[in-house]
């Protein structure tokens, strides 16, 4: 029996894509003109769910690594203002699927994300932030996101949970967890191996209520 559910951010509650590229691409326009890419929703899409200095290293290939990472951070900190004040595209029904998993699951999210990321999620929408007992990602603990999601079923006492998540590496991070994975595969990934898949949140409760 299922007793908890562990989220991803990205390509599974919201896509922040559009949001973000705008965002990024402000600082390079007034503060790193040095770097010559233009970022796109798309190119970001390929990139989310990695390690913020793996994307750093790739998507500025126009200046040195160490400085690219030093760039990201920038972009990161307006990213997390921005998305505070305009917020993203969430994914359909979302609050009412959060609603209705909370009332048997206990609900977390697990991303790769910088400080400030999560947080900024539940400041664009505070009224979400009620249904997440949780959260864990890199900028606070230092670690990547298998260890992430052991943080937080140690903490919280977990015995049955699952992650959904929409990339190979949230399905890598599952795997070494031991935490079976289920696919949100309207997000931004390609995955192969899954032990349960969705194509809309909506379809969320009905599957978890099917392991029971």
């Amino acid at each position: 029996m299922i007793d908890s559910i562990i989220f991803d951010l990205d390509g599974t509650l919201w896509d922040s894509t559009k949001e973000v590229a705008m965002a990024f691409n402000q600082v390079l326009v007034e503060r790193h003109p040095e770097v010559k890419e233009v970022v796109t929703p798309e190119r970001l899409q390929e990139l989310f769910g990695l390690p913020l200095d793996d994307i750093a290293v790739k998507l500025y290939q126009s200046v040195p690594c160490e400085h690219a990472i030093q760039v990201m951070k920038e972009c990161c900190d307006y990213e997390c203002e921005y998305l505070a004040e305009h917020g993203a595209r969430l994914y359909d029904n979302l609050e009412q699927v959060l609603e209705e998993l909370s009332k048997k699951h206990k609900l977390f999210i697990v991303s790769n994300c910088q400080e400030g990321y999560i947080q900024c999620f539940f400041q664009a929408y505070p009224q979400l932030e009620r249904y997440f007992l949780d959260y864990e990602y890199p900028g606070r603990s230092g670690k990547l996101k298998a260890d992430n999601i052991r943080l937080v079923i140690e903490r919280n006492g977990l015995k049955n949970p699952i992650y959904v998540g929409d990339t190979q590496g949230d399905a890598t991070a599952s795997k070494a967890a031991g935490v079976p994975f289920i696919l949100a595969r309207y997000g931004f990934g390609d995955v192969k191996e899954y032990e349960g898949v969705i194509d809309t949140l909506a379809e969320l409760p009905k599957f978890v209520d099917s392991k029971h």
